[in-house]
């Protein structure tokens, strides 16, 4: 479809929104440019640029030769451009990218957190300045599941324990997949400038946590998001890749006198711009999904399968559960394309909400209920490539993995021994083999569903004790990145060392080690 012809539509839709208002339908206008001195406004001898895509939260324009948009908006638009290969946005003090212009000429409702203030008139022109950087087909990208502070002690708590290990790390931008805090969105800010100190583009996703609870109306749930973050969904591209930002959280007042609620969805106005922005993108382009929900729990979810499952190199990125896992998507769940689609719920910062003992630091330890450590990942895009690293917060990058064995066992045992390993980033994909002594055979090991046995000694011990100055560990659940083997029968007393090797999806090796006792019989009684 051309520009025009798109223009054509969102105008027909724009119309049909507003005439039961008996309203006329509004345009804004203006050009996308090359912002050549810094000072974000256009300028007579400052290159316009064509071809760049513009949206008003549904309907998507490109740039005409002049540089030029027009939309259709009504009193409740977000105007934002599509960041295309090769170029940034600005960024704001705190590395907030600020690629959109809000139109709310009364502002916000008036909420807890409050909204958007009013912005008056449309302008008679709103531009949007680019500035031009380098792209590599090969980048890097930090995520972050659930940061989720209360307050600001959790906010140091995730300076200390994440940000300050990142500094320097070698990432293009990073990403927060929802719950940016826990309820108290006055909280934004300064989880914000935390986070500005990693020096790199950051960008957001919304979640059911970072929403307005007192909104009498879904189109009002996010209007403090709005104020600090821009539009709630969104699209951009960085190297090779196109990401496409999405807001499932659906609020429901279903009561006008009651409290709303929450659920998983998309809603039929942000698919029709996940429908037009996909359509401009090439089949043979990776397009990442991000999102704040996992994808099985969107009630609405089958319609977007429709979009993607043709799609050879599409995957979603989510969080919300706090555990870590890769799911693949089939059949089973109404999914229809050629191959299963690559789900990933990211381990979160927070881990388990900030539950759980203070280690050294004074930072609770926050392992999450499938017994895999709170943290970050890594992701590395490669071309149409990608791998994903798991990194525990505070421990060496190396560390992906816990044993678990017993310290010492009797060598005339008669029960076989078990060893249990917790994979933190492995998948239905992964092989896991174990190995007894430097030169014995590797056996595989079974993959199950069970919950990590540490995990589960470390909530026993939390309930059991009275009065505890921390929260308590969530209950356990059953970890999806557990293996199991037997310990040969036949080792002799002495210090044996067990060793773990495992391979990703992606073919890539990890190792760990774990010291046991075998302990001879004791002799009899004369």
């Amino acid at each position: 479809m051309t520009a025009g012809a798109v223009l054509t539509v969102a105008a027909g839709v724009v119309a049909g929104r507003l005439a039961s208002g008996n309203a006329e339908p509004q345009f804004a206008t203006g050009v996308v440019f090359h912002d050549a001195d810094d000072d974000g406004k256009w300028e007579e001898g400052e290159k316009t640029l064509p071809g760049v895509r513009v949206s008003n939260g549904r309907d998507i324009v490109a740039t005409d030769e002049d540089g030029r948009y027009r939309l259709p908006i009504d009193d409740d638009t977000i105007l934002f451009v599509l960041k295309p290969r090769g170029w940034r946005t600005p960024l704001s003090e705190h590395q907030l990218p600020q690629f959109y212009y809000i139109h709310k000429p009364a502002g916000s409702p008036e909420l807890e957190y409050g909204g958007v203030a009013p912005t008056g008139p449309l302008p008679e022109s709103v531009d949007f300045p680019l500035y031009p950087q380098r792209e590599p087909e090969t980048f890097r990208a930090i995520l972050f599941g659930d940061p989720q502070p209360r307050n600001q002690q959790e906010i140091d708590y995730i300076t200390h324990d994440v940000v300050e290990t990142l500094i320097g790390a070698d990432a293009s931008f990073g990403v927060t997949l929802g719950d940016i805090v826990f309820d108290d969105l006055s909280l934004f800010e300064s989880q914000a400038r935390a986070i500005a100190l990693l020096g790199i583009p950051w960008y957001n996703v919304i979640g059911n946590h970072d929403i307005n609870y007192d909104a009498r109306h879904v189109r009002h749930s996010d209007e403090t998001f709005e104020r600090v973050f821009g539009p709630a969904y969104y699209s951009f591209d960085y190297g090779p890749v196109h990401f496409l930002v999405l807001d499932d959280i659906e609020w429901l007042v279903e009561d006008p006198d009651g409290k709303g609620r929450y659920r998983g969805g998309l809603g039929e106005e942000q698919m029709e711009f996940v429908r037009n922005d996909l359509a401009a993108i090439p089949d043979d382009q990776l397009v990442v999904l991000m999102m704040h929900i996992p994808l099985t729990e969107v009630h609405d979810r089958h319609g977007l399968y429709r979009l993607i499952e043709q799609r050879p190199l599409c995957i979603s990125i989510a969080g919300h559960t706090h555990h870590h896992e890769h799911r693949f998507i089939t059949r089973a769940d109404g999914w229809r394309g050629p191959e299963p689609h690559h789900h990933i719920i990211n381990v979160t910062v927070s881990g388990s909400w900030w539950r759980g003992a203070p280690d050294e630091r004074g930072i609770p330890h926050a392992t999450m209920a499938d017994g895999a450590p709170n943290g970050y990942s890594i992701i590395t895009f490669d071309g149409a490539d990608y791998t994903l690293d798991f990194h525990a917060a505070g421990r060496p990058h190396d560390y992906q993995m816990q044993i678990h064995a017993p310290e010492a066992v009797a060598d005339d045992r008669s029960e076989p021994t078990e060893v249990l390993v917790n994979v933190f980033n492995g998948s239905e994909k992964s092989t896991v083999e174990m190995r007894v002594g430097r030169s014995g055979e590797w056996t595989p090991m079974e993959h199950t569903l069970i919950e990590d046995p540490a995990y589960r000694a470390a909530y026993d011990l939390d309930v059991s004790l009275a009065d505890n100055p921390w929260m308590d560990l969530p209950e356990p659940k059953a970890s999806t990145h557990i293996w199991k083997a037997t310990l040969p029968k036949d080792l002799p007393p002495g210090v044996h060392l067990i060793k773990i090797r495992t391979t990703d999806m992606h073919g890539r090796t990890h190792t760990g080690r774990r010291a046991i006792r075998i302990e001879p019989a004791p002799m009899p009684a004369e």
